[in-house]
């Protein structure tokens, strides 16, 4: 049940109502108003009438509408701006957004890398025609106001009710996203609601040599070229700017000594100063730092590093690490590593790179890998490769080496022959695949690497990409409410205490009777408490089951399956439907399907075309038994 005050001054009547529904009913005076609800999402209105009009409301009147709940449970701040027609009794329409749990001073954040969607739930509290008109506009917010309304290009769609941001389309910032919603038959009767959304920073990808590569070969004798101002990467921009970071390199002895330091804080590469304990990696080493040329010095100082040839020892392994600051804000930072074994030969470069590589996120000295995700691999040589006479991979299973300094044992993959073109696709070529048959059934192992070996006539280049698992969301749990209804009940989901490192990124829901293969989407929401209206269960049992899939902000998913639910067909509800189609009724926009169809909600819309496409099909299927019959 919810409160509701009234607070009448001069010429206007304002009515505030807390509504806890997805029914209400409202009786209303010059003076009162009374609402019943019963629901989880709670939803804040704001009601203006002039005080003219509603002192000619008989006190008997009965005004009652519906309010169709959303897919998302979310506490959202609506204000609508109602005109009561006596003649029709209509009000504007009610408008939820999701997410819609934002203020100005405390808005939803969003990475300027990242698409994201804002969806809207439409509330007719209108007879007649649902015909609106939609429209979005986008304004940019100093810590007061916003004041400022911008244009964006016309790949952004502003004339529906879903408003889709494509990843770089905001710059930095915090912005308000307001819908409007118009009834075309009653242009004065419109709601507009808003939500505010902050854009972010990503965060650079450091890489110190190309496409990332985490293991490269070179010659004792030629020079090394570490260049994270031309190869690091912004997510948020076309081309990464060199000018706008300082660069600190380190190295050390991999596998034998960390990296050295003075009482914990680390020695760069070109500092004099000796660890006793943690030698440096330059055999030519002086009090100069003779050996490293730093280049780049006028427009973005240091931004490469060449460490000439004769200054790392043969036959080591050596691991270099960048350090990134910001120049602007120094709270911004960037750190990459990359391992570099010495040979005597002078092998070509090799880089690998994921083919698709949003599917490959960087984590410090790793890739993060989705167990349910496969791995395509391709690979450049660098300089002259003309001499080439094979390719070759291989996969190494890894873990930490506890008798060795903050490193990883490799073990080499023993199984590739045997799941050649299973498992393993173009061991023999520059690109390479691996399905994701290989993690689900090894998924004790949380570190592999991927290593490539050109030969060439004279010498031989190894290369490798590291990957470390990206462990799935866990600790939470999921439940439904009710446990039974029809396909126009509001089922509640509750998937409460998720956590991920990385963050949620969304929760779908999906069902399904006596197959899981046949699962079918129902609903996907970015908040842990949504709403739904689901699909007629088992034809004999009405058993429905179900699932919730986690995914987190890189991609990994826990699965978690939650109490079977028995739903049954609205038959009322359908019946009517059917025949005021038939008879083409005036009053079709009353059934209560047709309203949900109207909602403008993607997700409920899809969950009533599901259960009507299931519910018709039945009806088919009985019918042609009848007249076989």
């Amino acid at each position: 049940m919810s409160s509701s005050s009234t607070t009448t001054t001069g010429s206007s009547t304002t009515t505030s109502s807390s509504i806890t529904s997805s029914s209400t009913t409202i009786s209303s005076s010059s003076t009162s108003s009374s609402i019943t609800t019963s629901s989880s999402s709670t939803t804040s209105i704001i009601q203006t009438t002039d005080a003219e009009s509603t002192t000619q409301i008989q006190e008997d009147e009965f005004i009652s509408t519906v309010q169709d709940s959303t897919i998302v449970s979310s506490t959202a701040s609506i204000t609508t701006s109602q005109r009561l027609d006596i003649n029709e009794t209509c009000y504007s329409p009610t408008i939820t957004l999701i997410p819609g749990q934002s203020s100005l001073s405390s808005p939803i954040t969003y990475r300027r890398s990242q698409d994201f969607s804002i969806t809207s739930m439409i509330q007719f509290n209108c007879d007649g025609s649902l015909s609106t008109t939609t429209k979005w506009t986008i304004k940019n917010c100093t810590s007061n106001s916003c004041s400022f309304e911008i244009l964006l290009n016309e790949k952004v769609m502003t004339t529906y009710s879903e408003l889709y941001i494509p990843s770089r389309t905001l710059t930095y910032g915090v912005y308000q996203l307001t819908l409007t919603v118009t009834l075309i038959d009653s242009p004065n009767l419109k709601s507009s609601s808003s939500v505010y959304v902050r854009i972010t920073a990503t965060g650079i990808t450091a890489n110190l040599v190309q496409l990332g590569t985490s293991m490269i070969t070179r010659g004792d004798q030629q020079d090394l070229l570490l260049d994270p101002g031309t190869f690091s990467v912004d997510p948020d921009e076309d081309t990464f700017d060199a000018t706008k970071w300082k660069y600190t390199y380190y190295c050390r002895i991999y596998g034998l000594y960390n990296f050295p330091n003075l009482q914990g804080i680390l020695l760069s590469i070109d500092d004099s100063t000796i660890d006793p304990y943690n030698p440096s990696c330059l055999s030519t080493r002086s009090g100069n730092g003779t050996g490293l040329i730093f280049g780049n010095l006028t427009l973005s100082p240091n931004s490469s590093l060449t460490v000439l040839g004769g200054s790392l020892q043969l036959n080591q392994i050596y691991q270099f690490m960048v350090y990134m600051e910001n120049r602007k804000n120094s709270s911004i930072q960037a750190t990459g590593y990359v391992l570099v074994t010495t040979e005597i030969t002078h092998p070509q470069l090799i880089a690998v790179g994921c083919v698709i590589s949003t599917m490959c996120v960087p984590n410090l000295e790793f890739q993060l890998l989705n167990p349910t995700t496969q791995v395509a691999l391709f690979t450049l040589c660098i300089g002259t490769c003309t001499s080439l006479q094979s390719i070759k991979w291989n996969i190494y299973q890894g873990s930490d080496n506890a008798t060795s300094s903050n490193s990883t044992q490799w073990v080499l993959f023993n199984n590739t022959i045997l799941y050649e073109n299973i498992w393993f696709f173009g061991t023999n070529t520059s690109n390479f695949t691996a399905t994701d048959q290989l993690f689900l059934n090894n998924l004790q192992i949380s570190l592999w690497r991927f290593e490539v070996v050109y030969t060439f006539q004279f010498a031989i280049s190894t290369s490798a990409l590291n990957f470390i698992i990206n462990q799935p969301p866990a600790n939470g749990s999921c439940s439904i409410n009710p446990l039974g209804g029809t396909i126009t009940t509001l089922f509640t989901i509750t998937c409460p205490d998720w956590y991920d490192v990385d963050g949620i990124q969304d929760y779908s829901l999906y069902t399904w009777t006596t197959d899981i293969s046949q699962r079918t989407m129902i609903a996907f929401s970015p908040e842990d408490n949504f709403q739904v209206r689901l699909p007629a269960g088992d034809n004999e049992t009405s058993s429905l089951n179900l699932v919730v899939y986690v995914r987190d902000l890189a991609g990994s998913v826990a699965q978690v399956n939650i109490s079977s639910v028995n739903v049954i067909a609205d038959s009322v509800t359908i019946n009517d439907l059917i025949d005021k189609i038939i008879n083409s009724s005036s009053t079709i926009t009353n059934n209560p399907i047709v309203r949900l169809l109207s909602s403008g909600n993607q997700n409920v819309v899809g969950q009533m075309i599901i259960s009507l496409s299931q519910e018709f099909n039945q009806m088919n299927s009985e019918n042609l038994d009848n007249a076989i019959s």
